[in-house]
């Protein structure tokens, strides 16, 4: 049967970038303390408080009609959802920018640019009851490159609650990113990603997951953060969530990883200038 590695926080860049080669996933146990996650509920609990737990649904028919991905159900009820997290949380950026999050990617991304950006953020509390959302990849967008491609994406969640099977830890199929195009997942090779709080996952965009469905009386909770290379567009607008006027007043580490830098030539702008 297929496994997540795991590994503790002590773990060396090397073993964590050949299980990503390799399993194109790994957990990394008690890597963001209590006083973060308290800094980051103090942050973003009231966004996900006020966010409409089936909102999402609605974005269905996005997903499924011509010029989306196909799916017609990615989105899930009883899940409240929230983006933009760089503009939202500065105990989130700093998650972004964590020693782990960067030897990563220096690992999975750098062989493929010059340099990576944040690709997309958001916060997930998923309820009770809500359902199980459909296998797919992180660099579904990119299809008109064959699988298996170069790794473009890089993604990860942040438990701010225990992931378990029951509560609908994130679902992996390891290996994956491996795969031809066309190749349907039998259940027998899908995993549930199993994590205590302060942990966190990563994964390679071309890895088939999905999140699982809440089978407990909890509200699992965790934050997203995904990287691609320096040269494709981003999935999440920041130029248009954090405009130029404010993306000046951030750190100059924090402006340049959601893009607003250039790479080889691509992106540049007057204001720069």
């Amino acid at each position: 049967m297929a496994t997540i590695p795991s590994f503790a926080s002590t773990v060396t860049v090397e073993d964590l970038g050949e299980a990503l080669r390799s399993s194109g996933c790994a957990v990394v146990r008690e890597v963001f303390d209590t006083g973060v996650r308290a800094r980051l509920q103090a942050e973003l609990g009231p966004h996900i408080e006020s966010a409409d737990p089936e909102l999402g649904s609605a974005m269905n028919a996005v997903y499924a009609a011509e010029g989306g991905l196909g799916y017609t159900d990615f989105y899930q009820g009883k899940t409240r959802r929230v983006i933009s997290l760089i503009k939202k949380s500065p105990t989130f950026r700093t998650l972004a920018l964590h020693p782990l999050t960067m030897a990563v990617c220096d690992q999975s991304l750098k062989p493929n640019c010059v340099s990576y950006q944040v690709h997309a953020t958001a916060a997930f509390a998923v309820e009770p009851g809500a359902g199980v959302q459909v296998l797919h990849r992180e660099e579904d967008p990119f299809r008109f490159i064959p699988m298996p491609r170069p790794n473009l994406v890089t993604a990860s969640m942040w438990a701010l609650t225990d992931f378990t099977e029951q509560n609908g830890g994130t679902r992996l199929v390891p290996g994956s990113h491996r795969w031809e195009s066309g190749r349907v997942a039998e259940e027998s090779e899908v995993v549930a990603a199993e994590m205590p709080a302060g942990s966190v996952l990563f994964w390679a965009g071309g890895l088939l997951h999905g999140a699982g469905g809440n089978r407990s009386n909890a509200v699992r909770c965790g934050l997203f953060v995904s990287f691609s290379v320096g040269w494709v567009r981003q999935e999440e607008n920041h130029y248009l969530e954090i405009p130029v006027a404010e993306a000046l007043a951030l750190e100059p580490e924090v402006r340049d990883l959601i893009g607003y830098r250039m790479h080889t030539g691509l992106g540049f702008s007057e204001a720069y200038w």
